[in-house]
């Protein structure tokens, strides 16, 4: 395969690196993002399209096709405590023109992003890529190395930019060095059939220890049930007949549903993890999105702060990547721009955590990690319970974020 020389390669095809791609073309730059996959269909990644991302593509004139894609909408999420059933976030009084988050297969809204940037004729696609290495030449990044089937490719570019997730080969390469806050939990995904007397809504169900999601696939659910960080393999052991019952007890669905969980093979591991950059960006490369910050699945935050942060990046690097004027300074703003939001962002996420570790460990010492939990739901939802006022704070956390972007016209 010959060799690419771009204005900027973005590594990884996610929601953050496809926004990036379409806004960067969009603003008359010359944009190559690699893929290592050779489709965008795999189960069980992030599907939660926020309002402040449906406003995103409302301003990009992409929101009527967009919601033409099968989806559902919920303009408040759910959760049962106590068997009450409790709105904990209503977005209705939203300053946006979707007041619901949309939940869409990532297939479904990748392949739309890919297919509106690829109007552009200075955007490509590149799909089994596996990018192996950066082309570090000490001053700065100047680009990348890939696997491909066609044999190596090498592609020059002014800015390298890692949206490749939280295990990002580019920020390995690129030498960035990570902090992370620890990893509480795991998420167990799997499908259950969906039937006419089902809940009519998304729900989040808070449990003694574990909590369990539901999220409306139409004719199935998406379920998630949460586990103790690395107890994967204790949960195996103790036997498929045991995972059922245990959903079935925090689960609003009847418990003979469970018996569709037939072996292990319909059991998906997500190894939860928070950390975050000390820093985003070297002379010729900046990782975005998960890349630069994973997040824990709580709210679903992650998709929508990836693709707040491409926007971020398009509206301050369009112009020097377009003028060749790059400069570390540009690279800093991008960082500092989105730094407040990922910070407050997973501070939330902690603070839930440690509530949780708080009550579990009271009565049982220094046990917390091991001992059966106490029963209760998560404090937050233990104060939106109790003033239902709270639930449109929430509501406007999980829906815009603690800094919303704008896109910017080219």
């Amino acid at each position: 395969m010959a060799d690419i020389e771009t204005g900027c390669a973005i590594v990884g095809a996610g929601p953050g690196g496809l926004m990036l791609g379409l806004l960067l073309a969009r603003a008359g730059v010359d944009v190559t993002v690699l893929e290592k996959h050779g489709d965008f269909l795999r189960d069980f990644r992030g599907d939660t399209i926020h309002p402040s991302t449906l406003e995103i593509m409302r301003e990009l004139g992409l929101l009527e096709g967009l919601l033409a894609l099968p989806h559902t909408e919920a303009p408040r999420l759910h959760a049962e405590i106590g068997g009450r059933d409790i709105t904990i976030a209503d977005f209705s009084r939203l300053p946006t023109q979707c007041r619901f988050i949309a939940f869409m297969p990532q297939w479904e809204f990748l392949d739309y992003v890919a297919r509106e940037a690829a109007r552009h004729p200075n955007f490509r696609l590149i799909i089994q890529a596996e990018v192996t290495d950066i082309i570090d030449e000490s001053v700065k990044v100047a680009g990348l190395v890939a696997r491909t089937p066609d044999g190596d490719l090498t592609v020059r570019a002014a800015l390298v930019v890692g949206a490749d997730g939280r295990h990002s080969v580019v920020r390995e390469k690129a030498g960035l060095e990570v902090e992370s806050f620890g990893s509480p939990s795991d998420v167990l995904w799997m499908k259950l059939s969906h039937q006419p007397d089902d809940p009519p809504y998304t729900m989040g169900h808070g449990g003694p220890r574990q909590g369990f999601v539901m999220v409306d696939r139409g004719d199935y659910w998406q379920c998630g049930y949460v586990v103790r960080k690395g107890s994967f393999a204790e949960v195996k052991e103790a036997g498929l007949d045991a995972l059922r019952a245990a959903v079935a007890q925090v689960s609003p669905l009847p418990a003979s549903r469970m018996e569709e969980i037939r072996d292990w093979a319909d059991v998906h591991l997500l190894s939860v993890r928070i950390d975050r950059l000390k820093r985003w960006w070297r002379p010729g490369v900046l990782c975005i999105g998960d890349a630069a910050h994973a997040m824990s699945p709580i709210g679903g935050f992650g998709v929508n702060l990836a693709i707040q942060d491409a926007v971020a990046a398009a509206n301050i690097l369009s112009r020097p990547l377009r003028d060749g004027t790059l400069s570390e300074r540009d690279l800093a703003a991008v960082e500092s721009r989105r730094s407040f939001p990922t910070k407050a962002t997973q501070k939330l996420q902690l603070m839930m955590r440690r509530d949780r570790r708080k009550r579990e460990g009271e009565g049982h010492g220094n046990r917390a990690e091991t001992a059966p939990a106490r029963s209760g739901p998560p404090a937050f939802m233990r104060w939106i319970a109790r003033w239902p006022i709270l639930a449109h704070l929430s509501g406007r956390l999980i829906g815009l974020g603690f800094r919303q972007e704008h896109v910017k016209a080219p």
